[in-house]
């Protein structure tokens, strides 16, 4: 095991300003709502008796403080400024039958949040009988009759659930053998397995179990039976709510909701006499809540399509239920499991060659093809949840469960994967459950006029340094809404996986901000770990991999966390990989330097600084750097040249030649040592020469400064591709180079093999040399030397052909080398390897080489020969 130092400042995911709409009226800053009034029969402004569809108002509260605090179901944790108001809003719809305006409300005693704190005490026996406390309140409510009645409502929408069930927990011991070191915090680690445990069981006795639990959406917001529509929102501040839009002509009278003890309204709107529904196909809809806040019109939290008016700046929900046959069927199977991953990270709105938003359709028919042609066999779209703030690059999400409509519809979406799907693309969506946006008219903060439903109260619930809103991970209502989301996602629309953002950023309470990891274990296991978040860190990887085995699932965490890749039923936290994202770093910190200063020893450890037996997926640059005021690895190297001497008529400067040399070498030890996987950002493959800049007007701060926009511009958020697929400019060298990398792991498969062997780091020479598989790699760093008849050590003897050559012209080099020319070893034993061949090793040359057999040819296969289509 090796060591982790990284200075986190910040992470690596863009987390923006809000958008305009933010700071708009409705929030309360820091208030919290211990209690619930009763009501009965309350007569509000836009609320009166006039119940066109709804029986008369009714709700009650246990006036104790005991069960009002039952009701918010959390107690404050160490930091005394957070509550929550989860309560187990399921429960609720006991007795419900879906044609009915009305539900039933049994006095069932409602459930405390399973977690009482994040952090793990040193009295854990203490904490422990804390918890049975918890434990039994919340055994109260479970039983037969309730798993009775959720088979019920999933009857109410008529759906065929294919029955899938997620396995029973394991003992969680497996990684003390995997790892002897995490012995020394066994006691963290066994509390936080007995939490998992503990709430696999309280999910199992009052959900029947994380299949159902994770169903969340065919009970809460919209669902339609044969006999109407019943919409259902837990909101339990609010005082009285009712459901407006397009169809009642936002009439806040005409449609009045129940509510239940547990704090979830409900309202069922029966078929129009013609048999069509209540809610036509496109309606706009919205909530309109009483609240402690005020009165204010909200998208309802599972609403499934939301749009953003022409000159408007809230979005408006939008009731989305087509005609069967205007619905997108699925052609395509799932494509299976790659072994070796090699991602294509793409944004949708900006993949055209024009100044636009680009379209899910367009993405479908234009850019799934480059991707497949260039040999990636993974496409991870970023930007798919909705977020009101385009600039967020969609890490601001405003509705969990809508598909960003800048781009299309959500069937233009499914057209989109189905298609990946043909091609043989696996499809991951970059989720976001780590933060969202605290916008209050179109997201879910102060939804019913409270800071603690979704998130934590107070300053526990606020990431300063993105400027957004901390779920309560140990919330049950907050756990079913984000278990379900990722389940939603998977099954309506055929995503075969995850890029999780921001985990570092759940997993600690200090967020990763300000903090050096250096590898001590203390730094993981400790007091500023969150356990809830952790806890449902492995509870969304084993419903994800009990339900869909054949799903990826990568977590964007910096800190280097222990049993973060191991299996959930092992102890661990369950991702398949972890993103390396120090490597990007290191070749940022490098690029700042003169190739003298580099050294080869340090290039090499970074890129195999990872934990033995987790994988990981590697990038020579993030996404990040391609912002405006960033660098991409290109425009480090070429600077202001890439603009002028780009044109292969045209003699290049020293400058482009140096970097083209190096954009293909660091690519390609990238791809050889650092990681099981491989993550490009689209465009940076042939070295994009322009920034990203979001269409932006001028901002005016409140100290009377003005912050200049780009006049709305979309000139620079877009992706050149013509300028790679342009024969007459090296960008068209380098984005071949690219191609030919992925041929060579898909011939090969080097990334996942077990042999790994570095036989040589010389600081002198400038010169790495490494095996892996049956590959043997040769870098020759240094900036003007050149080496005739240098010898390497391999360990397999025989004949060696040139596979890859950096240096080919078709890559935009110098063809110094001969790809025909046979290499044959000697039993001459060097660099701790039993035999050697020599070759030559041109300065700033990467070159790999393959054993053959005698009457074998290369492997090596012209790109220029390679099938144009797909």
């Amino acid at each position: 095991f090796t060591v982790f130092s990284f200075s986190l400042l910040s992470l690596s995911s863009p987390k923006f300003s809000l958008s305009p709409s933010s700071s708009m009226v409705y929030t309360i800053s820091g208030v919290r709502f211990p209690h619930l009034p009763s009501i009965k029969n309350s007569s509000l402004p836009s609320f009166n008796e006039d119940l066109r569809r709804s029986n008369a108002v009714s709700f009650s509260l246990r006036k104790d403080s005991r069960s009002s605090g039952k009701v918010f179901a959390r107690k404050p944790s160490y930091d005394s400024d957070s509550s929550s108001l989860a309560t187990k809003a399921s429960e609720k719809l006991r007795g419900h039958q879906s044609d009915s305006s009305s539900s039933a409300t049994d006095q069932v005693e409602p459930r405390e949040d399973v977690s009482d704190d994040t952090q793990v005490l040193d009295d854990v026996e203490a904490l422990e009988t804390e918890k049975r406390d918890q434990t039994s309140a919340l055994s109260t409510s479970g039983g037969k009759s309730y798993k009775d009645n959720f088979a019920k409502m999933s009857q109410s929408v008529e759906q065929e659930v294919v029955q899938r069930r997620v396995p029973p927990p394991g003992d969680g011991k497996k990684i003390y053998d995997i790892d002897p070191m995490l012995n020394s915090h066994r006691s963290h680690l066994d509390y936080r397995y007995g939490q998992y445990r503990k709430l696999r069981e309280e999910i199992d006795k009052n959900e029947g179990g994380l299949e159902a639990f994770s169903r969340g959406y065919e009970i809460f917001g919209f669902t339609r039976s044969a006999t109407g529509i019943t919409y259902r929102e837990w909101a339990p501040g609010a005082k009285a709510a009712s459901l407006i839009g397009d169809f009642n002509n936002w009439n806040a009278k005409a449609d009045v909701m129940t509510r239940n003890n547990f704090g979830v309204w409900e309202i069922f709107l029966p078929n129009n006499a013609d048999g069509s529904p209540a809610i036509p196909h496109g309606s706009r809809v919205k909530i309109r809540m009483d609240t402690p806040s005020g009165i204010k019109d909200s998208i309802p939290a599972w609403i499934k399509y939301s749009v953003q008016p022409s000159g408007e700046i809230p979005y408006n929900g939008v009731y989305y239920d087509p005609a069967e046959e205007d619905k997108y069927v699925f052609k395509h199977p799932r494509p299976r499991k790659p072994t070796s991953l090699r991602i294509y990270e793409s944004h949708v709105g900006m993949s055209s060659t024009e100044p636009k938003i680009n379209t899910y359709a367009n993405f479908r028919d234009d850019v799934l093809p480059r991707i497949k042609k260039l040999g990636y066999n993974a496409v991870q779209i970023m930007a798919i949840q909705e977020h009101s703030y385009y600039a967020s690059f969609g890490y601001h999400v405003t509705n969990f469960f809508a598909p960003s409509s800048r781009f299309g519809t959500p069937d233009d979406l499914k057209s989109l994967i189905d298609k990946a799907h043909e091609l043989g693309l696996v499809v991951l969506m970059d989720i976001v459950h780590s933060h969202a946006s605290k916008n209050t008219l179109d997201g879910l903060n102060m939804f019913d006029g409270t800071d603690g439903q979704y998130f934590h109260s107070g300053s526990r619930g606020y990431h300063w340094m993105w400027d957004s809103r901390l779920f309560n991970y140990g919330s049950w209502e907050v756990l079913r809404y984000l278990l379900s989301n990722a389940r939603w996602w998977l099954e309506e629309y055929k995503f075969d996986g995850f890029r999780f953002d921001g985990v570092t950023s759940m997993m600690y309470t200090h967020h990763g901000l300000q903090v050096e990891f250096t590898g001590n274990y203390n730094e993981y296991f400790g007091y500023s770990t969150d356990v809830d978040a952790v806890v449902y860190l492995m509870l969304v990887n084993d419903m994800i991999h009990g339900l869909y085995p054949e799903a990826i699932v990568v977590g964007e965490d910096v800190s280097g966390m222990p049993a973060f890749c191991v299996p959930v039923e092992d102890g661990g936290v369950g991702f398949d990989y972890r993103l390396h994202m120090a490597v990007a770093d290191k070749w940022i910190e490098l690029l700042k330097k003169r190739d003298e200063d580099w050294q080869v020893g340090d290039i090499t450890f970074t890129l195999t600084n990872r934990r033995w037996g987790e994988k990981c997926v590697v990038y020579a640059e993030s996404h990040d750097q391609a912002l405006v005021g960033d660098k991409t690895i290109a425009f480090w190297l070429m600077d202001k040249d890439m603009y002028d001497f780009m044109a292969v008529d045209k003699e290049a400067t020293p400058r482009v030649d140096r970097g083209i040399a190096l954009h293909k070498m660091i690519r390609l030890i990238t791809m050889g040592l650092g990681g099981e996987g491989y993550l490009n950002f689209m465009g940076n493959e042939f070295g994009h020469p322009e920034w990203i800049d979001f269409p932006r007007t001028d901002q005016h701060l409140p100290d009377g400064r003005v912050i200049p926009g780009n006049n709305g511009s979309y000139d620079k958020c877009r992706r050149r591709f013509d300028l790679g697929d342009a024969e007459y400019l090296r960008y068209h060298g380098l984005q071949e180079f690219d191609r030919a990398m992925h041929h060579l792991e898909e011939t090969y498969g080097f990334m996942t093999s077990e042999h790994q062997y570095i036989s040589r780091k010389d600081e002198g020479d400038r010169v790495i040399v490494f095996e892996r598989g049956n590959l043997v790699f040769v870098f020759n760093f240094h900036w003007t030397n050149s080496y005739s008849d240098y010898l390497i050590g391999c360990s397999v003897p025989g004949k060696y052909r040139i596979v890859l050559d950096s240096d080919k012209s078709l890559f935009g080099g110098f063809n110094r080398l001969d790809d025909s020319s046979e290499f044959f070893t000697s039993d001459r034993r060097h660099d701790d390897r039993p035999c050697s061949f020599m070759v030559y090793a041109p300065c700033r040359t990467a070159v790999v080489y393959a054993a053959v057999e005698d009457d074998e040819r290369s492997s090596l296969v012209p790109i220029s020969l390679l099938p144009e289509d797909v």
